[in-house]
């Protein structure tokens, strides 16, 4: 029995443990870079890192003042831009209330005279009932005479 866990320790570690083979991968890698090309790619990559740098130095500040200038050129140009909108909206908006003005305006002069032919109407009822009213008293008043003149002596 402790031969076969033995067995099956071993046969883990070669198929599960790659510690042995990562190790010597690692080590080729070192020996390749650093050995073999004598700290070449080093040397290029610390060139690079100071020609980066200058070119930060000297050409970041030019360009920072460059995009601040043509940033606030934008600026002012998107202000005057929205400036002009808000006068298209305003016009377009005392446009909208004039035309709603005027179709009100219409509205009122149909229904002014609408009331006015009703009213007309009306007083031409009332003149109708008043002179069936006055014909009604004169009748009346001429019957009542005639009573009168019959009753009376002369």
């Amino acid at each position: 029995m402790d031969k076969i866990t033995k067995d099956v320790g071993d046969i883990q570690s070669r198929l599960l443990d790659h510690r042995p083979v990562i190790n010597a991968e690692i080590r080729y890698f070192v020996r390749e870079f650093e050995e073999k090309r004598g700290y070449r790619e080093s040397r290029l990559l610390e060139n690079l890192n100071k020609m980066v740098q200058e070119a930060n130095e000297k050409i970041q500040p030019e360009n920072l003042e460059d995009i601040n200038q043509q940033m606030s050129d934008v600026i002012a140009r998107l202000q005057a831009a929205n400036h002009m909108a808000e006068r298209v909206q305003q016009r377009e908006q005392q446009a909208q209330q004039s035309t709603e003005l005027q179709a009100n305006m219409e509205r009122l002069k149909v229904e002014w005279a609408d009331f006015l032919k009703e009213q007309q109407r009306l007083k031409e009822e009332v003149d109708e009932e008043h002179a069936k009213a006055v014909g009604q008293l004169s009748a009346q008043y001429s019957e009542k005479k005639k009573d009168l003149t019959k009753m009376s002596p002369f």
